[in-house]
């Protein structure tokens, strides 16, 4: 079975909540937890796991298919399942790391407010490490180099410098807002789509 392929998720309300591997899509199909969602000539199709094996031997499978082999058949990997009960908007915590710091920053520095690449800037801690600053959403903004050595190992005020606004620990976000920018199946577009 080959479980790179990945399986997009919705809820009842066709909202993007989750990206699976094969053996969790099939088995929220065969649990009937699930239908498949199969985009044909711009209109959608649902099929239950019986539908889903007779359209998969029905239908030839081309070179590249997403697809597994059972003892009897081929059958297709589902792109997007629908779930069918629940309805809820999966939130993820935004994980504490140099990318989300810059996008919760706007890449921008928190000084000067200059806007840079992310090879031009720095995660500064507004109060320094060896005065007891800790790593965390609340303590440490973007900065851009020139501002970052300029700030040195002092506090802004030490420094004559001022922050453009505090830091604070970003609100969750739903979980779609994790595959923006990312490459993804082209059957996915229509789902995680910015409203």
């Amino acid at each position: 079975m080959d479980t790179a392929y990945q399986t997009l998720v919705l809820n009842r309300l066709w909202q993007a909540v989750n990206v699976v591997g094969v053996e969790r899509a099939f088995s929220l199909l065969t649990l009937e937890h699930a239908q498949v969602i199969y985009a044909e000539d711009g209109s959608f199709r649902l099929f239950d796991v019986e539908e889903w094996f007779t359209f998969s031997s029905e239908n030839a499978l081309g070179e590249g298919s997403r697809v597994i082999h059972t003892v009897n058949q081929a059958v297709r990997v589902p792109s997007v399942l629908l779930l069918r009960r629940y309805d809820r908007m999966l939130l993820r915590e935004m994980k504490f790391n140099r990318q989300n710091l810059f996008e919760r920053d706007g890449y921008r520095c928190q000084y000067c407010s200059g806007s840079f690449p992310a090879k031009e800037l720095n995660m500064d801690h507004v109060v320094p490490r060896d005065r007891g600053g800790k790593t965390t959403w609340e303590n440490v903004v973007t900065s851009c180099i020139r501002c970052n050595s300029r700030k040195g190992n002092r506090e802004p005020k030490e420094a004559g410098m001022r922050l453009l606004r505090d830091p604070i620990r970003p609100r969750q976000r739903p979980f779609v807002s994790c595959l923006y920018g990312r490459q993804v199946e082209e059957t996915w577009r229509h789902f995680i789509q910015a409203k």
